[in-house]
């Protein structure tokens, strides 16, 4: 694969893809995690995954809704190794929960997908811990999660063929619009940002703004791990209609009538997680449909990079 920047018409309007989920080597003996997988991408990540033998853990903040999609992907595969953990990436002290009880039971893993996420939340809305709802959830949440995991990543990615351990992040084009000249509105994020800055900036942008920092701390994290045998990958999964906006009914009718299922939208995680050649990605961002680009010039701002990681790993060094 070749790195150039494609062109956002193209993301919008990709050609037919050259892989699919049938492409999906055998995942016999991996171990992965998927955030956000009770619906939408998550979940046909986690299908596509249990169908092709993995053990997957179906992480997400709904018990009713998890379990139930537990219970309907044994159903669909005929699997039987796909399980629930509670996961609230709005809640930092449940995500040192949710790995405390992973780690309890599984030595390795093989795989984390960081791919629950917050769309268009109000701008009032706060994390547990007083952080802007989208940019606490989408990135300081994934941080802490993916910082927790990180000894039992790098444990896995010693007994393994190289590349095989992987963190994969789902991004978004979004990244690309209403960014301000210096990358992150650091007034904005917290914690306990002020409401009147959030509400000038508005929903749309502070999305935006958050799924910038998920790239971010993926480049930053393909640094600091480029030596311990794990590729760290972000990308855009294209326009789905995964209905991820609960607030907003203008976003939703859209996705409904104009966007791509989440099949479509699986591929490019499913590609970054799974592939043989996506074993030398690291670092790398890719866009629909599995193919390799360039991210936003802010995106690849080394010292933005290692600002945000450093501003995330202060907020939890007390936890």
């Amino acid at each position: 694969m070749s790195e150039s920047r494609i062109g956002l018409l193209s993301q919008c309007l990709p050609p037919s893809p050259h892989w699919t989920s049938k492409d999906v080597p055998d995942q016999s003996g991996k171990v992965v995690l998927v955030t956000g997988s009770n619906r939408g991408i998550g979940r046909e990540i986690a299908r596509v995954l249990l169908s092709n033998n993995a053990k997957v853990y179906i992480a997400a903040r709904d018990e009713t809704s998890a379990q139930q999609t537990v219970k309907e992907l044994k159903e669909e595969t005929g699997k039987q190794d796909v399980f629930f953990l509670k996961l609230d990436l709005a809640d930092l002290s449940s995500i040192k929960t949710a790995v405390e009880e992973f780690t309890k039971n599984e030595t390795k893993l093989h795989t984390l997908y960081n791919n629950g996420a917050l769309l268009l939340a109000p701008v009032e809305l706060l994390t547990k811990q007083g952080y802007q709802g989208q940019f606490g959830t989408n990135v300081l949440g994934h941080f802490y999660l993916t910082k927790l995991l990180l000894p039992i990543l790098i444990a896995t990615a010693k007994d393994s063929l190289p590349g095989a351990v992987r963190v994969v992040t789902v991004s978004s084009i979004a990244h690309n619009f209403g960014i301000p000249p210096e990358g992150i509105n650091w007034d904005t994020i917290g914690p306990n940002p002020d409401l009147e800055i959030r509400k000038k900036v508005g929903s749309s942008k502070l999305y935006a703004q958050s799924k910038l920092g998920n790239i971010l701390i993926s480049n930053e994290l393909a640094r600091r791990v480029s030596d311990k045998n794990i590729v760290a990958t972000s990308l855009h999964p294209g326009g789905i209609n995964s209905s991820p906006s609960k607030w907003n009914i203008i976003a939703r009718l859209l996705m409904y009538y104009f966007l791509d299922d989440v099949a479509h939208g699986a591929i490019t995680p499913l590609y970054a997680g799974t592939a043989p050649a996506a074993a030398e990605l690291n670092g790398k961002y890719l866009t629909v449909w599995a193919r390799l680009t360039l991210p936003s010039e802010k995106a690849l701002d080394l010292e933005l990079q290692e600002r945000l990681w450093e501003w995330c790993e202060d907020q939890v060094k007390n936890l």
